[in-house]
């Protein structure tokens, strides 16, 4: 029995334990999930938008990729920003605003017929929009609810950010059936309708609101969690620190995980994101098939999310740099694609490339919570967001670029196999498990 519940039980003449007979925080992580949907629907099914608009305007692939580079630097760099809104306003309010500007820009896609509308539209407006009511508010405020379950919590978020790519085989029949114009009107709304009235009628920002405690424990065994958490001898003086984001940045475990979101979710999240579907359409798959395996990603991509919960168990280190170097590995089956001699490869690195590359923001975002969790959280969690968007707006386009120049993607598979090999040893250099408590016992 974990000593904490041992504490708790009532002894003789002590009143029963009341425990809340449902957990809030399920609704707020089943918002929060819905929520990363909808946003994320916006900008993850670019793959399939991208090869309809090249075809139409007749745009070089580099400065077409430019429309999503522009959305990944603007949304991080309003990150940081977007974190001190949910830490200083209600989160309600912060998420709906968000979801209306973002679907906004997004349904306004479907009139754009200049480059230049698209990198406002798309690129500027609806990355605001996104970076308002996306990752970064929804991470720091799901990560008030729960403490023990984190990585849990955290996998059930990233479902949500795959469940958005597994859309892109729905975008594509939009856009088969209707035009990319009607579907990104569609989408657009969509988001914002869904999204705002969920956040205002259901948010909370903290378990006190409700009048309960994280993890839905009772007040007595909330209690006890927290004497023993002071008088926890493994407790080192990093998890006795109050993080400030002035204080984490004195640290080189911050710089690291700005770098390792560069690379992981940076250059090969958004690479995969933005170009899977011409890595399968150049390799001699139909518009409908490559869209078919992008969504396959995608729910490999949920299934690596959700297992990265047993990093809640087995360690954050143990979870995260086995699944990086089966990634690295699988990136190199990219080589190896063909439609007519191996037409079940596309298959089978969707599914391992999805299933391991989803396994890491899960346990990473759950790495950062366990590091610098606190008043401050929203703040340190949106210059993570600035990292990745850092390595997501040079990758998209350089993959363009280099594709224009060169006629094929050879060396960005190079790239992809090397940022998932530096992911798995900056990880092993921030060794979370050594610092504190809960990325060690869970």
């Amino acid at each position: 029995m974990p000593r904490w519940r041992a504490l708790s039980s009532a002894g003789p003449g002590s009143p029963p334990e009341q425990k809340p007979r449902f957990f809030y925080g399920w609704i707020i992580l089943g918002i929060g999930f819905l929520t990363v949907v909808g946003g994320y629907i916006c900008r993850n099914t670019f793959s399939v938008f991208y090869p309809a608009i090249v075809d139409e305007f007749g745009w070089g692939r580099g400065n077409t990729a430019l429309i999503f580079s522009i959305n990944v630097l603007i949304y991080g760099l309003f990150a940081p920003f977007a974190g001190g809104l949910v830490d200083r306003f209600r989160p309600r309010y912060v998420l709906a605003v968000g979801a209306i500007v973002m679907g906004v820009g997004v349904a306004l896609c479907g009139l754009a017929s200049q480059q230049w509308q698209f990198y406002l539209l798309y690129g500027v407006v609806a990355s605001i929009g996104l970076s308002v009511a996306g990752w970064t508010p929804v991470v720091a405020l799901v990560g008030n609810w729960f403490v023990r379950r984190r990585a849990l919590s955290m996998g059930i978020l990233g479902a949500g950010f795959g469940s958005s790519l597994v859309f892109a085989l729905a975008a594509q029949y939009l856009i088969s059936n209707f035009g990319w114009r009607t579907a990104y009107a569609f989408i657009g709304i969509l988001a914002a309708a869904t999204i705002a009235p969920l956040a205002v009628l259901f948010v909370r920002r903290s378990p006190k609101e409700k009048g309960t405690f994280p993890d839905g424990v009772s007040a007595q065994e909330a209690a006890v969690r927290e004497a023993l958490h002071e008088a926890d001898t493994a407790r080192t003086s990093w998890d006795r620190t109050e993080w400030t984001l002035r204080r984490a940045a004195r640290t080189r475990q911050f710089w690291l995980l700005f770098a390792l979101a560069f690379t992981i979710m940076g250059i090969v999240e958004q690479i995969a994101i933005a170009h899977q579907v011409y890595f399968y359409r150049d390799a001699g798959y139909s518009a409908l098939s490559a869209a078919g395996f992008y969504s396959a990603f995608g729910v490999a991509f949920i299934i690596g999310n959700l297992a990265g919960s047993v990093s809640d168990r087995v360690g954050r280190e143990r979870m995260f740099v086995p699944a990086c170097l089966i990634c690295a590995a699988s990136a190199l089956l990219l080589f190896l694609l063909d439609a007519a001699a191996r037409p079940w490869l596309a298959s089978l690195f969707a599914v391992v490339f999805g299933l391991t590359l989803g396994s890491g923001p899960c346990v990473y975002y759950a790495t950062v919570a366990d590091l610098f969790h606190g008043p401050n959280y929203g703040r340190i969690v949106g210059m993570m967001v600035l990292g990745f968007s850092l390595g997501g707006t040079l990758s998209p386009w350089l993959a363009g670029y280099l594709n224009d120049a060169t006629g094929n993607y050879e060396s960005i598979f190079w790239l992809l196999f090397a940022s998932m090999v530096a992911s798995a040893l900056m990880m092993r250099l921030v060794a979370p498990s050594k610092l504190s408590p809960v990325a060690r016992h869970g």
